[in-house]
């Protein structure tokens, strides 16, 4: 008789991760944590003209209202940075093959990058998101915040399949709840009801925001094994489909390109940085390759 494996616990999930993840991204990025993270622990210093390199987020549009001619603001960076994490724990994150859930893959993230930025003084929050906000974890740095975070986060309960995310409330909670500028990960696998662009823009417009977007390769990929039964994962909602049929196939195919496009074109339009990652990446090997991009976009 098998004897099922000990649910896992804050501590285990972070001494796996500090000898799997963290020691080989030490290695790897070799103490250039900035290429990762590049956020911004930042006060406001003072006002100029635009130049045409300038970041447009930072136009303060009243003053430029009022001089008729476009000013930034400035900023004095911080040593400290403050990151927040808005965590999508609606049905769907619960999507996956055994033992490589999405959420398991948000868990795994967040726990990896609290470790790396509040062993460096830096500081990290939270909001949980289901059908509604439903805790919000203020800043805090230490080992010790961490394995408090996470023992909220593995005490969140996966909720009944009932109606479809709106995202676009995580994001306002966001909005109104971080008063002062930080790094923000919007970590979700972006299966929601329509309206969350605009949130995301705004948040992004107060923010340095980067979004993880969470994946299985199950829902891009219909496989030829005849009639299924397939459920919703938001709403519960089953139907069969034979998937045999190769126009079915291509049509779901099609669908899964429009989605792609339509969330790239999303995340341009907002400016924010995306991190896609799937349940069956190496996460080591996704972070290095992001902060790759990300050091290499900001030298064009």
């Amino acid at each position: 008789m098998n004897t099922p494996a000990p649910a896992p616990t804050p501590e285990r999930i972070l001494q796996r991760l500090d000898w799997q993840v963290v020691r080989r991204l030490d290695g790897l990025l070799q103490g250039d944590y900035r290429s990762l993270f590049y956020g911004y622990g930042v006060d406001f210093a003072d006002l100029r003209e635009y130049q045409p390199q300038d970041d447009i987020r930072y136009i303060d549009w009243n003053v430029t209202a009022r001089m008729s001619t476009p000013y930034v603001r400035q900023y004095v960076e911080d040593r400290e940075i403050t990151a927040w994490f808005l965590l999508d724990l609606s049905p769907s994150m619960d999507f996956g093959g055994v033992g490589h859930l999405k959420r398991g893959m948000l868990v795994d993230l967040v726990a990896t990058l609290s470790r790396l930025l509040t062993r460096h003084g830096n500081r990290v929050g939270a909001i949980f998101f289901n059908s509604q906000v439903d805790k919000v974890i203020p800043p805090g740095s230490g080992r010790l915040h961490v394995l408090r975070l996470l023992n909220d986060l593995l005490k969140q309960p996966s909720l009944p399949r009932s109606q479809l995310t709106d995202l676009g409330t995580l994001i306002t909670g966001g909005l109104r709840g971080i008063k002062r500028r930080g790094l923000v990960f919007l970590i979700s696998d972006f299966i929601s009801a329509p309206g969350w662009e605009r949130p995301l823009h705004l948040l992004n417009q107060h923010h340095e925001v980067i979004a993880v977007r969470l994946s299985d390769p199950r829902e891009k990929e219909l496989p030829d094994i005849g009639p299924i039964l397939i459920e919703d994962a938001e709403t519960g909602e089953q139907v069969f489909v034979d998937t045999h049929d190769k126009k079915f196939r291509a049509r779901y195919a099609q669908v899964v390109r429009e989605r792609e496009t339509e969330l790239s074109t999303v995340f341009k339009h907002a400016g924010v940085d995306v991190l896609n990652l799937s349940t069956e990446d190496d996460l080591v090997r996704a972070l290095v390759r992001f902060a790759g991009l990300r050091k290499q976009s900001r030298k064009q």
